[in-house]
């Protein structure tokens, strides 16, 4: 054996040693405080304030470890910016760092207490919102405008030598039989046609009336008082986009006939069964606007006035893209889907089992939500007294809202102890594993 590992040895047992004389030197004294005592009376008496000296600083200090460590309690818990300024200030105080420096960024979001006053300017503002976003997609209905790529039928009474030939075609195999196509003008990409006599006719950008006008002033130069009808054969100029949930996907083309949003969306064949009514983005030039037809509908707004233009294009969401998400001290915490965009938060909390009667701090209730320029706006409501219900169910969810029930100050405290018991158990059990 080395000289080394004899002194390392030799160490040890000194500590072993050592321990073991300050235990009997305790246990002296403990006796020698009994026995000095005449009476068994007074035996008791000393033993028992023997053992509150010794076990009162040892609760003492397990007391303030459990206290400080309530603020490193696990799970999530909100606190209002305020509070959070003010250790803010603290920390940066003590750091030496300044007050207003340090804490620029800790208040991050706008903090809104949920009354009734407020669900009533709240409802006023989403009506308010709707119809100032929605109006700029009306129109009045308008005669069709000829445009580049439509057919024109062109006719001129009592001059069956100025009218194109009627050509019969035998029908095929679907049984139909003989059936009557009639060739007609194409308006050519420069908004043209060309008719006998009248030479080439710019008429892109005219009503039937006009061109019929037009066409019959250049012809009158060769046909006295020609009687003349124009109409469009086939419409091919101006069409719609629809994407997303509808049953037929594609082009819509536009005819003679004012195309309203709900007709475009019938024309496809109506919304899926996974369609959210509330996310139906109507996409102009380049700017989109989102229409939600339930509210629409609930702000008094008939739907029919949305016109829709030549290359506009409409997209329906899936309903499983509007979730919120409900965490915390509920019942069972989950993520619901929205019904066509609607769902209070009275809804939301009953669909998660309410809150919890045994972990929750019902006075904090909050909505996480992302508001204008991603700055999170935060609501809180207190849900204290089961009328608080009546509030909540007439406070609407929006599409990605966080629902977040905190826990109770004793629960966060239990938690705590919870952890803390059964590490000290473990950290016994493996200083005994480890000692020699």
């Amino acid at each position: 054996m080395t000289r080394e590992v004899r002194r390392r040895n030799a160490s040890r047992a000194g500590k072993r040693n050592a321990g073991a004389r300050r235990v009997r030197r305790v246990t002296a004294q403990f006796w020698k405080d009994i026995m000095s005592t005449t009476t068994q009376k007074e035996s008791i008496r000393a033993m028992w304030q023997w053992c509150t000296r010794y076990l009162s600083r040892v609760a003492l200090a397990a007391t303030v470890c459990t206290l400080s460590a309530c603020a490193f309690s696990p799970g999530m818990t909100y606190r209002p910016p305020a509070e959070r300024d003010a250790n803010a200030r603290v920390s940066a105080d003590a750091s030496g760092a300044g007050g207003l420096d340090g804490v620029q960024n800790v208040s991050s979001e706008d903090l809104i207490e949920i009354t009734p006053a407020f669900v009533e300017q709240h409802d006023a503002a989403q009506h308010a919102n709707v119809d100032a976003e929605i109006r700029q997609l009306f129109g009045t209905p308008k005669p069709y405008v000829i445009g580049a790529g439509d057919v024109l039928n062109i006719v001129v009474w009592d001059h069956p030598e100025l009218n194109l030939q009627t050509t019969q075609t035998t029908g095929g195999g679907d049984g139909v039989g003989a059936s009557s196509v009639a060739t007609g003008y194409t308006v050519d990409a420069s908004g043209s046609v060309q008719f006998a006599y009248a030479g080439l006719v710019h008429v892109a950008g005219l009503t039937e009336a006009q061109a019929r006008a037009v066409l019959t002033k250049r012809l009158g130069e060769y046909v006295r008082k020609p009687q003349i009808a124009v109409r469009v054969q086939a419409y091919r100029s101006k069409r719609v986009y629809l994407d997303g949930e509808v049953r037929t996907p594609g082009l819509q083309i536009v005819n003679d006939m004012p195309m309203t949003l709900p007709e475009a969306i019938d024309r496809a064949g109506g919304f899926t069964a996974t369609a959210d009514r509330s996310q139906v983005s109507v996409t102009r030039g380049d700017k989109t606007v989102m229409v939600s037809l339930p509210a629409m509908l609930a702000a008094g707004i008939n739907p029919t006035n949305i016109l829709l233009r030549d290359g506009d294009l409409v997209r329906v969401r899936a309903a499983n893209d509007s979730k919120v998400f409900v965490l915390g001290e509920v019942s069972r915490p989950a993520t619901l889907t929205l019904t066509d965009g609607r769902m209070s938060l009275g809804e939301a909390l009953g669909d998660t089992g309410g809150v919890s009667q045994y972990t929750a701090d019902a006075r904090q209730v909050f909505v996480v939500r992302r508001g204008p320029g991603n700055r999170p706006q935060v609501y809180h409501l207190d849900g204290r007294s089961p009328a608080s219900f009546a509030l909540a169910d007439r406070f609407p969810l929006e599409r990605r809202d966080v629902v977040f029930v905190d826990a109770s100050s004793l629960v966060r405290w239990s938690r705590v102890v919870n952890l803390l018991i059964p590490s000290s158990a473990q950290g016994a059990l493996t200083a005994k594993a480890i000692s020699p």
